[in-house]
């Protein structure tokens, strides 16, 4: 990267290795990080760590961590131009989520609605009610993961606007305690992005969770699939093709299609007034498959270079150490331990 980065504004967000990324990561999220790696020095995190806080399988956990880094590249996160990053290979996580946890009020944790949401669904998946220590955790190791860089800008979704005023209280209570440290972070959620909703159950956000996967378009998926998930989406009653709340499947296909094509949903409207609902989803299909062809081309390209890979981990890994070590030490020494000999 270029030896100017360090006067351009600093982006960080990360995200869980949770395997292959459906459309609405990739629309949500991802292509409004491609769009800021120009103009900012950006640290793109997976935040492998935190899969650990719920039941989980080691060798799942390593090769989503591995498939999700291949999808960022291969969705335009170039390694030259950003930083990619694994949470676990970066020294200060752990170390700053210790001491800022033991300035959060444990009510505040406990408060969480992700800590709620996620507790009973652990109970509800039959896993004995085990909840581990490491969930009520989860929002003060993230407000580290974020703090640890003194980022300028933290873009998040909207589900993570409560973890994100957590992470400025505990700022605001450190810099308070002991002295200006940290800059306290802007609540950054991009106003661009498609809000994508399940082709099955146009109510709910697609997720890789979704028990009927034909609701779930993933990167990766071929032509094939894609047309055949997309032709089977549920639409609603009429034929108008418009979007409204009284036609969430249709304004769900609209929402995909716009962002797929750059168009606006009221010029869209007007170009299918009249069409059938095939014709709408035979042309939803066509720009899907334009957009993600080229992600999938890459994402082959890649996915058995492991020197490549090792080679992204490693750069990216370094660049983010620097970063965190500038924060990390000055932490250590404020909250008053005493420094290593060198």
């Amino acid at each position: 990267m270029s030896e100017q980065s360090a006067s351009r504004p600093v982006i960080l967000s990360c995200a869980q290795a949770t395997g292959k990324l459906h459309l609405g990561n990739y629309l949500g999220a991802v292509k409004n990080w491609v769009n800021l790696i120009e103009d900012n020095e950006c640290f793109f995190g997976i935040v492998d760590m935190h899969a650990i806080t719920v039941p989980y399988v080691p060798a799942e956990l390593r090769q989503n961590t591995l498939d999700c880094l291949r999808q960022y590249i291969a969705c335009g996160l170039d390694p030259e131009k950003c930083h990619l990053f694994l949470q676990s290979h970066v020294i200060g996580h752990a170390e700053l989520a210790w001491v800022l946890g033991c300035i959060t009020p444990l009510g505040k944790l406990e408060r969480m609605t992700q800590f709620k949401d996620k507790s009973r669904k652990q109970e509800e998946a039959g896993s004995g009610g085990f909840i581990g220590s490491g969930l009520l955790y989860y929002p003060v190791l993230m407000a580290a993961d974020i703090l640890l860089y003194n980022a300028d800008r933290v873009p998040v979704g909207e589900d993570q606007k409560q973890h994100l005023e957590l992470t400025r209280d505990i700022a605001t209570k450190f810099n308070e305690t002991y002295s200006e440290t940290f800059k306290v972070p802007e609540v950054d959620i991009p106003k661009s992005g498609a809000r994508i909703m399940s082709l099955q159950n146009p109510e709910a956000k697609m997720s890789k969770s979704d028990a009927n996967q034909n609701g779930t378009l993933y990167i990766t998926d071929d032509e094939k699939t894609i047309r055949k998930k997309i032709g089977s989406a549920v639409t609603d009653s009429g034929s108008e093709i418009r979007a409204g709340e009284d036609k969430p499947g249709i304004t769900n296909l609209l929402n995909i299609l716009s962002a797929a094509s750059g168009k606006p949903v009221d010029t869209l409207e007007g170009e299918f007034a009249g069409k059938s609902y095939a014709d709408f989803k035979a042309a939803v299909a066509d720009a899907v498959v334009a957009m993600l062809a080229p992600i999938r081309e890459k994402y082959e390209a890649i996915k058995d270079d492991k020197a490549y890979l090792q080679g992204v981990i490693k750069s990216g890994g370094d660049a983010a150490q620097k970063r965190a070590y500038k924060t990390l030490s000055k932490v250590m020494r404020k909250a008053g331990f005493v420094e290593r000999p060198r």
